[in-house]
């Protein structure tokens, strides 16, 4: 049977991760396939990731960046124009992680450099890692897809995956914090272009000759092999918020602020991105405009707009006064989190 490789020029997480999942359920004339892509400014985290709690997505939005969930578990990881993304698809039965490992160790050895698998499936120097890896099965079909970190921007990095203080007590799955490293840190004459075409060749050398769907030589080249639509329609799910946002476990997450009139702390319950149940605690001396105001983000989304906008103007289970100064203040407080 034929193996296939595909080069995406695409930098939109959505997209890549929309076609990487195409790739996995419908493009099942080949035996192998190794989909080779890049994002720019993002962070992926895990399939069961809290993103709350694993990345400061509205600072990572606010310039120009984009918060993406994938579709295999693990912890939270940075991309940049620095990291290349390899996806191994192939034939559950042929599933052999040791395997697609050697064809990254086997590539970055062209450079001088020794790498090996650690105990977390992890692809690793004596420094540390450079390779973060992922798994997950449909049927008859393995995706392993992972990160290679050639020169990653270590201060965007640190900043975007650096998680508020703010008390939060949640489920779902923590990254696990390693040392990384960059592979231009052994050789600094390394290039993506260049890692690109040494796993290329690797994956040649294990599984034979490939078909080639290369971005580079023709843009509409996917319109013309794959039902684009359905790529589309992947999508429209990959980018949406319901499913980077509410899909995150249930989670708690506490507020507490000091206004002229009084110390307030917002404790609310989160399930799938909407606030299923909110506590308002306060020294306060306006008992009833508290008791009431907590009744506001019941069944709100955890976006601070909508949160602030519940604040000010109420429901039926929460009469509140517009003009209220607690009100607005609240409604500021909440619109100046980051969330």
């Amino acid at each position: 049977m034929n193996n296939l490789i595909v080069i995406n020029t695409s930098l939109d997480p959505w997209f890549n991760l929309a076609l990487e999942e195409y790739l996995l359920d419908k493009v099942t004339d080949y035996g192998n396939i190794l989909f080779l892509w890049q994002n720019a400014n993002t962070v992926v985290i895990g399939k069961n990731q809290n993103p709350w709690r694993e990345c400061r997505s509205e600072l990572l939005e606010a310039e120009g960046g984009k918060l993406a969930r994938r579709s295999t578990g693990g912890g939270a990881v940075y991309h940049d124009l620095g990291n290349l993304n390899f996806s191994f698809i192939l034939a559950r039965s042929n599933q052999d992680f040791n395997l697609q490992a050697r064809i990254i160790t086997q590539a970055v050895k062209k450079f001088g450099i020794e790498a090996y698998v650690n105990g977390r499936n992890d692809i690793v120097t004596d420094e540390g890692k450079f390779s973060g890896n992922a798994f997950t099965y449909r049927k008859n079909r393995a995706l392993h897809h992972g990160t290679i970190l050639v020169d990653v921007n270590r201060e965007k990095l640190g900043r975007y995956l650096q998680v508020s203080k703010e008390k939060m007590e949640a489920k779902g799955i923590k990254s696990v914090q390693s040392r990384i490293v960059n592979l231009k840190e052994y050789n600094n004459t390394i290039t993506i272009d260049e890692v690109r075409k040494r796993i290329i060749e690797a994956f040649i050398k294990e599984f034979g000759e490939c078909a080639v769907l290369n971005q580079f030589e023709n843009e509409n080249i996917l319109d013309q092999n794959f039902d684009i639509s359905e790529v589309n329609r992947l999508y429209e799910i990959y980018s949406s918020w319901e499913f980077r946002y509410a899909e995150a476990p249930k989670f708690d997450i506490e507020w507490t602020n000091r206004f002229s009139w009084g110390e307030v702390v917002i404790h609310l319950t989160l399930k799938n991105g909407v606030i299923v149940k909110s506590m308002i605690y306060s020294d306060a001396l306006d008992e009833m405009f508290i008791s009431s105001i907590q009744q506001c983000f019941n069944n709100v989304l955890f976006k601070k707009e909508e949160m602030a906008n519940a604040v000010l103007k109420g429901n039926k289970n929460c009469p509140v006064n517009p003009d209220s100064p607690m009100a607005k203040d609240i409604a500021e407080y909440i619109l100046s989190k980051e969330m």
